[in-house]
C-alpha cells in the first residue's frame, strides 16, 4: 500500500501530533505532512512556526479548546475534516503532544473511516515525555519506578474513578490537565493511600518560552499551584523519580519564606 504522503493520492486526512511545543521536537514525517496539507485544521497552543511549515496558500483553522469553553465541540471538528476531506484536500490534523494520547485522535479516526475515507496518524512526542526530558526527570527508573501510569485530571467523574495503585512507591503517576483540579486531585491520592509526603512535580509550559519544572509533596500541590500561580498547560507528576529532577523545591523555599515571617 503507498504511503498516504504520496502527494498522487488526494482527499485523505493525516492525524499529526505536533509534540508538546517545541517546533524543534517534530518529527521529520510530520514536517513532511504539513508540507503536503491544503487544510490545516489545528488545535490552540500550536506554535506559528509549526504551522508556517504548511504551503503559504493552505487554509489554516483553528479549534482550539479551552476548560469549559470550545471553538467547537468535537462532532463538529469531525463534520469540519470530513467536509474538506470530500472536497479531495489533504487535510493535516495538527494536534499538540500526541493524538492519541488524550488527543481525542481515536474518536477523530473513528469519524473518517465512518465516512469512508482514507486517514493515517504520525505520532508525536507527548507532553509527558518532552516535558520530563526538559526537567531531566526519569519517568521510569531501575531503582525508582518500574511503571508509569498516564490519567487526565479534568474527565468527567474524576472522583468516582479508581486511582487505588497508580502512584506510590515504585510507581509513577503522569497527570494531564490537572493543574485547576489539584486540590481534590491531592485529596483523591491520599485518600486511596498514596503518602502525603510522596514527591511531586508541575511541569508548566514544557519546552514553551516561560517553561518552569517545580516540586513539592503531594500535601502541598494544590497549595504550591496557587501560591506559584502556575498556568496551563502544565502536567503534574507523582512518585520518587521525581526528586532525581532539575525541578525547584518550591515547599522548602516557602518553609523560609514562613520561618523569616515569624521570626
Amino acid at each position: 500500500m503507498a504511503t498516504l504522503l504520496d502527494p498522487t493520492a488526494r482527499g485523505r486526512v493525516i492525524l499529526v501530533g505536533a509534540g508538546p511545543g517545541d517546533p524543534g521536537l517534530l518529527t521529520v514525517r510530520a514536517v513532511e505532512a504539513l508540507k503536503s496539507a491544503d487544510v490545516v485544521v489545528h488545535d490552540g497552543l500550536i506554535d506559528p512556526r509549526v504551522l508556517d511549515i504548511a504551503p503559504t496558500g493552505a487554509s489554516r483553522i483553528s479549534v482550539a479548546k479551552r476548560r469549559a469553553r470550545h471553538t467547537l465541540p468535537q462532532e463538529a471538528i469531525n463534520a469540519l475534516i470530513v467536509a474538506h476531506v470530500k472536497t479531495g484536500a489533504i487535510v493535516v490534523r495538527l494536534k499538540g503532544g500526541d493524538p492519541f494520547i488524550f488527543g481525542r485522535g481515536g474518536e477523530e479516526v473513528e469519524a473518517v473511516r465512518a465516512a469512508g475515507l482514507t486517514v493515517e496518524v504520525i505520532p508525536g512526542v507527548s507532553a509527558a515525555l518532552g516535558c520530563a526530558a526538559e526537567a531531566m526527570l526519569p519517568l521510569t527508573h531501575r531503582d525508582h519506578s518500574s511503571a508509569v501510569t498516564f490519567v487526565a485530571g479534568q474527565c468527567k467523574g474524576l472522583t468516582d474513578q479508581d486511582w487505588s495503585g497508580l502512584a506510590g512507591q515504585g510507581r509513577t503517576l503522569v497527570i494531564y490537565m490537572g493543574v485547576a483540579t489539584a486540590d481534590a486531585i491531592a485529596d483523591k491520592l491520599i485518600a486511596d493511600g498514596v503518602a502525603p509526603d510522596m514527591p511531586v512535580a508541575v511541569l508548566e509550559k514544557g519546552t514553551l518560552e516561560g517553561h518552569r519544572a517545580l516540586k513539592t509533596l503531594l500535601a502541598d500541590l494544590g497549595a504550591m499551584v496557587g501560591r506559584e500561580n502556575v498556568q496551563s498547560p502544565a502536567i503534574i507528576v507523582v512518585g520518587e523519580v521525581v526528586e532525581l529532577s532539575d525541578a525547584q523545591d518550591r515547599l522548602a523555599g516557602w518553609a523560609r519564606v514562613a520561618e523569616g515571617l515569624s521570626a
